[in-house]
């Protein structure tokens, strides 16, 4: 077992798990409650591509001229959701490692268009706690749903997919 894996350890890899969780929830909570447009953040991230020192990439500029703003409203559903829901997977340990994932996708894309504040510390968080694996769900759901899955949907020997069961 390696060090980070030990259920001592795991402690410390929890409690940034539901801190980062709960940054997340709020996140995403506040934007579904209170609506969520972002269409001012777009256009603003759009305007920092501009300038000797631009703090937008011209690329990724190009990116939400062309394909985030025509697509707004798609947006509008995918960031607070997002956020809402990695929030309560990072709290409750359930799909951690996509939680994470999708976290860091999100900061990295905050980052990109041009917004520091938290960014760097969460995305730092996250990394840190992907790198930790199962260190970082020992003490979550995933714990214990995780090796159901894997003895239920694979067989023990080849890995291969057993055959779906239509309920």
């Amino acid at each position: 077992m390696k060090w980070w894996h030990n259920e001592k350890v795991s402690v410390v890899w929890t409690v940034f798990r539901i801190w980062l969780g709960i940054k997340w929830l709020e996140a995403g909570w506040h934007k579904i409650q209170d609506g969520f447009d972002a269409s001012g953040f777009l256009q603003g991230a759009i305007a920092k591509a501009a300038g000797e020192n631009p703090a937008v990439q011209g690329w990724y500029a190009e990116f939400l001229k062309e394909f985030a703003v025509p697509n707004v409203e798609l947006f509008n559903i995918l960031i607070p959701w997002g956020e809402g829901l990695a929030g309560l997977g990072l709290i409750t340990g359930l799909m951690t490692i996509p939680a994470l994932v999708a976290a860091a996708f999100m900061n990295l894309n905050f980052l990109m268009a041009g917004t520091v504040s938290t960014n760097p510390i969460l995305l730092t968080v996250a990394v840190i706690l992907l790198f930790t694996g199962k260190g970082a769900y020992y003490w979550g759901a995933d714990h214990w749903v995780m090796p159901y899955l894997k003895q239920n949907l694979f067989h023990k020997k080849g890995g291969h997919p057993k055959k779906a069961i239509v309920v």
